[in-house]
């Protein structure tokens, strides 16, 4: 069997500007990186088009460590649906050397269901990951600059700074460190950290802002910390947007490439799911529903957590309503969640299937209450059983859910042909909006109680001491009528990852809250998670190379 890296180098891939024609995108206005790359001026927002367009969102149920193949099924998906005649562009996030070099490898789905060239977006791409730490970095070192500064200090208390440093990659021995040591002019020492990247704020910002305007804005409302009279502290006292801006100005651009049946593909951001929104930018969004009929996207992780987060926030604040949602499903997954070791999952075994159906049924479940008419795709692998699949097909039935097998991987677009029929019809009959799962104006328990029930089925939220405290915080900032934007794990519908299929009579504890003002939302940070990742035993990098050609193996 190819592995992805040995299909996608198979694959004559077009010139990127004739993709861009495909796009009624003029040649002139690319910023070329090479001949299969380019970022796209903001000009191609079109906001008489974009509203007509047909938005589709994709995501999962709660998945295994490896995925279930949410970014191979949009691809796959959107090559299905140029083939039935709709003119689509999918439009994904950028993979973070983090999980390309840990535990999943890249991030650029797989086998005939791939982005290209997918060397280059796994790795430093068009070099957006490297602007967002060189500017997040750069206001790190401002507010240490000022901490240090007699002449013109702000008073700033070193113990109220939460701003850490970012870099994009697992380094676990990053987490805590201590800052400013080697004498008075070395700074102020303190203690600090780093973040990975896909985590850093201005990752969440990037990905709400409409222009550079709105970016600005954003950056400079960035909570920083308070003086030691308690006076609050932004990244604007520090006269920071500005030239943070000035480093994400072609950032801020969407980055146009291809799938391996050349269907167009805006790639754009990259914000974690667990931490932060988990959905690409807002400006990559609607400028596919500017330059195509139909538009496939994904949001990360589970439907509880990049999903929830994609309609309460990411619609909210740009005005976007999704005509579709596709629920990838594998019967791996599945099995794990009925308590099948993760080593085994590939054997057949039905009454585990049906121990951990109840996760794939409280998603569809939660589907529901947004109002949305749901899809299931489940993702086949060649290990799954018929008895197995009719199981799953039966479930979705009972639901009312329309469900379509798909070998996106195996077959490319042609595997995705029912799973394409199924979503127009679905696309065709939408007439509404989707349903809000709470209103901004609440109190922030109460939104965060509303997710942790209606979402993950929670009993209760129980809140530490220092959520507590934190809370107070928001409400002096003037920011509890933010939205909210749970941190949790992604492996259940719980904050405890070990609480697999479909927990029932569990507390969340939301042990803290962090601010991020700037993106505009608050994030209740439950279990173990953590903003600086960890590489595993054995890290994907182990088994990447690169010969004296320049030609890379071992990304999968």
């Amino acid at each position: 069997m190819k592995t992805d890296i040995e299909i996608a180098r198979e694959v004559i891939m077009k010139p990127i500007a004739e993709v861009a024609s495909m796009l009624g995108i003029d040649n002139d206005d690319l910023v070329l990186y090479g001949k299969y790359k380019a970022k796209v001026p903001l000009k191609y927002i079109d906001k008489t088009k974009y509203p007509k367009s047909k938005l589709i969102l994709v995501s999962a149920i709660s998945p295994t460590p490896a995925g279930e193949g949410k970014t191979t099924v949009s691809i796959g998906l959107s090559q299905a649906l140029n083939r039935i005649g709709k003119q689509t562009t999918v439009v994904l996030r950028e993979p973070s050397l983090g999980p390309v070099f840990g535990i999943k490898g890249g991030a650029t789905g797989g086998g005939y269901s791939q982005v290209l060239p997918m060397e280059d977006i796994n790795l430093h791409f068009t070099g957006d990951f490297n602007a967002i730490e060189r500017a997040h970095n750069l206001l790190s070192a401002l507010i240490d600059n000022n901490i240090q500064s007699k002449k013109r200090s702000l008073g700033i208390d070193p113990r109220t700074v939460g701003w850490k440093r970012v870099m994009d990659m697992n380094d676990r021995s990053l987490r805590h460190i201590i800052v400013g040591l080697g004498g008075t002019t070395s700074g102020v020492p303190r203690e600090t950290g780093f973040d990975i990247t896909a985590a850093s704020e201005v990752m969440a910002i990037l990905c709400l802002a409409e222009d550079i305007n709105d970016l600005k804005r954003r950056l400079g409302n960035i909570f920083v910390g308070y003086t030691y009279d308690k006076k609050p502290i932004y990244a604007r006292d520090l006269k920071a947007e500005g030239a943070m801006a000035a480093l994400l100005r072609d950032a801020i651009m969407p980055n146009l490439v291809q799938t391996i049946e050349g269907t167009p593909a805006i790639i754009h951001g990259g914000p974690f799911a667990n931490i932060a929104q988990g959905t690409n930018s807002v400006i990559a969004t609607k400028m596919g529903l500017s330059l195509s009929d139909y538009v496939v996207t994904e949001a990360g992780f589970g439907f509880d957590l990049g999903a929830e987060k994609f309609i309460d926030i990411k619609c909210e604040y740009a005005g976007l309503n999704p005509s579709a949602v596709v629920l990838v499903a594998t019967v791996r997954a599945l099995k794990y969640h009925g308590g099948k070791d993760l080593k085994e999952v590939s054997q057949p075994d039905v009454n585990a299937l049906r121990n951990g159906i109840g996760n794939l049924q409280k998603h569809i479940e939660n589907m529901k209450l947004f109002g949305i008419s749901p899809v299931v795709a489940i993702n086949r692998f060649t290990s799954d059983t018929n008895e197995e699949i009719d199981l799953v097909k039966g479930v979705c039935r009972e639901m009312g859910v329309p469900v379509a097998e798909v070998d996106v991987w195996g077959k490319g677009g042609e595997g995705a042909i029912e799973l394409a029929k199924i979503v127009d019809t679905v696309v065709q009959g939408k007439t509404s909006e989707h349903n809000r799962l709470y209103d901004w104006d609440w109190t922030p328990e109460k939104k965060i109680e509303t997710i942790a029930k209606k979402i993950y089925g929670a009993n209760a939220v129980d809140f530490t001491s220092q959520a507590k405290s934190d809370l107070q915080k928001v409400y002096k900032l003037g920011l509890d009528k933010l939205p909210i934007c749970m941190a949790k794990t992604q492996k259940s519908l719980s904050d405890n990852p070990d609480l697999l299929g479909r927990p029932k009579d569990f507390v969340v504890t939301v042990r803290e809250i962090e601010i991020a003002a700037g993106a505009g939302f608050i994030i209740p940070i439950t279990g173990q998670i953590m903003r600086m990742p960890g590489l595993p035993d054995e890290p994907a990098a182990e088994r990447i190379d690169v010969d004296n050609d320049g030609v890379i193996t071992g990304l999968f």
